[in-house]
């Protein structure tokens, strides 16, 4: 059974976007077909971060009727699809955003997996990826600001009757100053299903055009992207193994 899966956040900025290309890179690794849309339409950067910023169709053009949406996917080199939304701003006011409920049960007919990118907040953009989805991971960083927005989307998923899968925590330094993990999860009462530490290789991956998952596969980040994909496949007994020539040559 296909499962339609929404990464949204309560704000910006917390890495929700690279939570949904790393997912989508590490559930096709397990060989998993998935389907990355960029339902961000404002501020769409899915096609940014894998080099497809301009293409001929995008889901601007099948939520105005104007195109199918398996002509609005494309294959990254690695295997993953997605489907990018365009970078105009011409007529995204007049798209019809409750469509994304058609585009999602067009797609469960052609994928084990479809993850949407939604916009960060609380706005109609985010509410109709929510609306579209079976499932829910919200993306956060460890600050006092972003739990709070964090909690905003929660409650608001509640009452949209959606299952929330948990809580993944990104951009973490272990500091001091950071909210601790526990008081991160018992502020949202959910789980913490994954916790993802800043990267300066996730500059480099952005020039590289791929996920973090490919460019450094061994680092510390792709491995939890990896458990994450596992566990949300209800892979329980995978292990992530680090190899000590990478602890050495700090490639970890």
């Amino acid at each position: 059974m296909t499962r339609v899966i929404t990464i949204t956040s309560g704000k910006g900025g917390v890495g929700k976007t690279t939570t949904a290309i790393n997912l989508a890179a590490a559930i096709n690794h397990f060989g998993k077909n998935v389907i990355l849309v960029d339902a961000n339409l404002t501020t769409p950067n899915v096609g940014l971060h894998l080099g497809a910023p301009i293409v001929p169709v995008s889901l601007n053009h099948v939520l105005s009727g104007k195109a199918d949406v398996v002509e609005a996917i494309y294959e990254h080199e690695s295997g993953t699809k997605v489907i990018p939304s365009s970078l105009s701003m011409n007529g995204v006011r007049k798209l019809n955003q409750g469509k994304l409920k058609d585009v999602a049960k067009k797609l469960k007919k052609i994928a084990d997996v479809v993850i949407f990118d939604s916009a960060a907040g609380l706005g109609d953009e985010a509410v109709a990826a929510i609306e579209a989805a079976d499932e829910i991971v919200i993306v956060t960083n460890p600050e006092l600001p972003a739990v709070t927005d964090a909690l905003k989307t929660y409650k608001l998923v509640e009452q949209m009757g959606k299952k929330v899968h948990g809580v993944v925590v990104t951009r973490v330094k272990f500091h001091k100053h950071e909210m601790p993990l526990n008081n991160v999860a018992e502020m949202l009462e959910l789980p913490i299903i994954g916790v993802v530490p800043e990267d300066e290789r996730f500059k480099h991956s952005v020039v590289l055009k791929d996920a973090i998952l490919h460019t450094h596969p061994r680092s510390r980040v792709a491995r939890e992207y990896r458990k994450l994909a596992a566990r949300l496949l209800g892979m329980e007994n995978y292990k992530e193994r680090v190899r000590f020539i990478d602890i050495l040559l700090r490639r970890y």
